[in-house]
């Protein structure tokens, strides 16, 4: 049984935001899945630092909101 890419579109913005973003993420990782080991390496070092950063005081973290508003407002 196949069913019309309308409808799975439909049923996707049904679900909340976390599910969406999780489905977004899977979705763009079949059409481009992260096989080589030194990128996935590069992003694990990359989301460490930044963790650190977080701990350390050195920079302030955003409210997810107050982050997306921002990004928003950059493409009016």
């Amino acid at each position: 049984m196949s069913i019309p890419v309308e409808k799975i579109a439909e049923m996707a913005l049904a679900l909340s935001s976390d599910a969406r973003a999780l489905l977004a993420d899977r979705l763009v990782e079949s059409l481009d899945p992260l096989t080589d080991d030194d990128v996935r390496a590069s992003w694990v070092s990359e989301a460490e630092r930044r963790l650190q950063e977080l701990r350390s005081g050195s920079v302030a973290p955003i409210p997810g909101a107050e982050a997306l508003a921002r990004v928003r407002s950059l493409t009016k």
